[in-house]
């Protein structure tokens, strides 16, 4: 299968302290990955280095076959779709919602008085309408609820028809409600062939959605399991991974877990 993830020996540190550690990751085409780690796990910075917004310390990156540091970023960035509360931040409340997915074919996060295509005004119609937000193509962004919000970005980050989509804890902050409605839209995109390679990060596994493939488990900035999520995604792996005796059931195919008793 062809790779679109691979990295070795990955390490990135800030001063004295090791964020990432040798990590080894290899995703492949086809793939839908969920990281799982603890608070402080490295989840977010190796989503930063797979959107190539980020260079490891140590080790080898090699983004949809290009290789970090040997390539130019801001080729490579638009071919790779992100969705974060990092860049959420930088979206402009007072821009319109149609905008805010509309401005991502340039790379912006607010409308200047760049030119679009027709062909870019119907794709970035087609995502509203996908991710059942076209009703508030003319809202503001700072009017949504954070589930509304939460469908818009993901709606933003596959407006360059990305190889590949990661997902930085999309759900969290929503109530059961924008969950569920989250956790259903990332299945249907998981199932669906044309979709791009996804990655997902989360703390919980009650937001993994159907279709899911793998699982990446982080600890202390390490691998600590990965492979197959029908293999790896196991309570003795989470209980070690979180550090606590956890209890782990599944039902059709969503998954839950608790403190054992």
């Amino acid at each position: 299968m062809t790779s679109v993830l691979d990295l070795r020996g990955v390490s990135l540190r800030r001063g004295t302290t090791t964020i990432l550690d040798g990590i080894d990751w290899h995703v492949a085409d086809g793939e839908r990955w969920v990281v799982l780690g603890r608070n402080g796990a490295g989840k977010t910075t190796l989503l930063q280095i797979a959107a190539g917004r980020m260079h490891p310390s140590a080790g080898t990156a090699d983004v949809l076959g290009e290789r970090l540091g040997r390539v130019d970023v801001f080729e490579l960035r638009p071919r790779v779709g992100l969705s974060s509360a990092a860049l959420a931040d930088r979206i402009p409340g007072g821009e319109q919602v149609r905008d805010v997915v509309l401005t991502a074919a340039y790379g912006m996060t607010g409308r200047w008085r760049e030119q679009y295509a027709e062909l870019d005004l119907e794709r970035a119609q087609d995502l509203l309408e996908a991710f059942d937000v076209a009703r508030f193509a003319e809202r503001t962004f700072s009017t949504l609820s954070e589930g509304e919000r939460k469908r818009v970005q993901i709606a933003r980050s596959l407006m360059t028809d990305p190889e590949l989509l990661l997902l930085d804890e999309p759900a969290a902050g929503l109530d059961l409600g924008g969950r569920e409605e989250l956790v259903a839209a990332l299945a249907e995109l998981a199932g669906d062939a044309r979709s791009p390679v996804l990655v997902l990060v989360t703390h919980h596994v009650e937001e993994i959605p159907p279709g899911f493939t793998h699982l990446l488990l982080l600890r202390d900035g390490k691998v600590h399991a990965a492979g197959p999520i029908e293999q790896t995604l196991t309570a003795e792996n989470l209980s070690s991974a979180f550090g606590l005796p956890l209890e782990l059931e599944r039902r059709g195919e969503r998954w839950a877990a608790r403190a054992a008793r």
